[in-house]
């Protein structure tokens, strides 16, 4: 790294050195390249979308040193590296993250982007419920695609909750997302959702164990759930009927749990949704269904 350098050949250095490392990948970036894009570019603090135009930029020092540092802590310690620089995009929009919760990478921002249609009318949505709502990404990605709808936006963790209620007020959302602590529809007394989503923990124990070392940098009360990973699946369905308006919709990512969902529940008619940019493991249920 001696030398006069431009930013795109830092970024290319940064690729190849992550690309050496044998790390994880899949909290909001799919390979070294995306990996490195993410820390060079908040070390050297550029906006993302001044590339290519910025890659003819020449680094500083000061610069140099700083990408050096998050790289070490990306390959060294396994971090994520939207916990190294504090914030990932999801459906479009920036979003604070921390350790607290799980880095958002649902493909159900795909769905918050078409504003949950063909699936609901977009425009007679007033009410949605985001249960597990870490970040709060899905609830507030839900709040942008549906301008007239209020969110409500509960999980069990304070932590959680204290970092989603930053984020709306960094989306200035405050009025439209309601964040609470809830255990699943626990504090919502009889309330009715047009849209009740949910992207909640369903990894055995098991698989748990075996996931590779950036996954275990995230809170395990995130992604782990007793009874074969369906534990928290098992309550959402459970009452999603009483909480659900007559045509409303229920939208839940079980990720590589879907045969075991499929197993468990063989009588729903359960609808798994396909995206155009990759991601699976997601059913949808209406009401009518439950």
């Amino acid at each position: 790294m001696a030398g006069t350098q431009r930013v795109g050949e830092l970024l290319d250095w940064a690729t190849g050195l992550l690309e050496q490392a044998g790390l994880a990948y899949g909290h909001g970036t799919a390979n070294a390249r995306d990996d490195a894009a993410a820390i060079v570019f908040h070390a050297l603090r550029l906006r993302h979308d001044s590339a290519p135009r910025s890659y003819r930029g020449i680094v500083s020092d000061a610069g140099r040193r700083r990408v050096a540092a998050l790289l070490r802590r990306r390959i060294d310690e396994r971090i994520p590296s939207a916990y190294l620089t504090g914030v990932t995009w999801f459906a479009g929009h920036e979003f604070r993250v921390t350790s607290d919760v799980l880095v958002p990478r649902s493909p159900i921002a795909e769905l918050c982007l078409n504003s949950f249609e063909p699936w609901i009318d977009a425009t007679r949505v007033r009410n949605v419920l985001d249960i597990g709502t870490g970040s709060g990404c899905i609830a507030i990605a839900a709040a942008h695609a549906l301008p007239a709808a209020r969110v409500d936006a509960t999980d069990v963790s304070p932590r959680a909750l204290a970092l989603a209620r930053t984020n709306v007020r960094r989306h200035r959302l405050g009025r439209r997302v309601r964040v609470l602590r809830s255990d699943v529809y626990g504090a919502l007394r009889g309330r009715r959702y047009d849209i009740i989503v949910s992207n909640p923990p369903y990894v055995p124990a098991a698989v748990v164990r075996r996931l590779p070392p950036e996954y275990h940098r995230e809170p395990k009360l995130g992604l782990h759930a007793s009874h074969n990973g369906l534990a928290i699946i098992a309550r959402i369905l459970a009452g999603a009927r009483r909480h659900l308006e007559p045509r409303g919709i229920l939208v839940v990512e079980t990720g590589d749990t879907e045969h075991a969902v499929r197993r468990r529940w063989p009588s729903l008619p359960f609808t798994w949704l396909e995206f155009e940019h990759g991601g699976g493991g997601v059913f949808l249920l209406n009401a009518a269904e439950l």
